[in-house]
Parts: structure tokens; C-alpha cells; sequence
């Protein structure tokens, strides 16, 4: 890398931690003209509303616990004797 590549790069980071700061902060600093860092990927928000599961995965799901209870239910009787 070239000085001024990391000249550049370490300026777009510099910009990056002062609108973070600013944003934690509460305010906008507007003093200084800086180079604008590329815009980051806004964050996913979650869906509200609750999962909806299809009968054939709640089918599935009741099979595999009810598997998993035998197997539970076995192993007791067997430490039991």
C-alpha cells in the first residue's frame, strides 16, 4: 500500500468513529469539512409479530421430542434397575 492509500483510509476510519461518536453523543458536529466515508449497510431491524411455523414443521418438531422423551424414559428405567 502507497502512504497515501493509508493516508485515506485511515482519514474514511477517522470519519467513521466521529459520526459514531456524534450518534452516541447526541449531536452533529458540522465544524469540520472531512472526506465522507462510504456509507455502511443500515442494520437489519427484527420483524415484529411472532414466527408462524407450518404444520408440517410443528409435526416434525412433536415427532422428534416425542423421540427424544422415549429415549429419556428408556434410559431412566434402565438406571433405575
Amino acid at each position: 500500500m502507497q502512504v497515501d492509500e493509508i493516508l485515506i483510509e485511515i482519514d474514511r476510519e477517522i470519519a467513521r468513529l466521529q459520526q459514531a461518536r456524534d450518534l452516541l453523543a447526541g449531536s452533529t458536529s458540522k465544524g469540520v469539512a472531512r472526506r465522507s466515508a462510504p456509507a455502511a449497510p443500515k442494520p437489519q431491524t427484527k420483524k415484529s409479530g411472532k414466527r408462524k411455523l407450518s404444520a408440517e414443521g410443528r409435526r416434525r418438531i412433536s415427532e422428534a421430542l416425542k423421540r427424544r422423551w422415549a429415549e429419556r424414559k428408556k434410559a431412566s428405567a434402565r438406571a433405575a434397575k
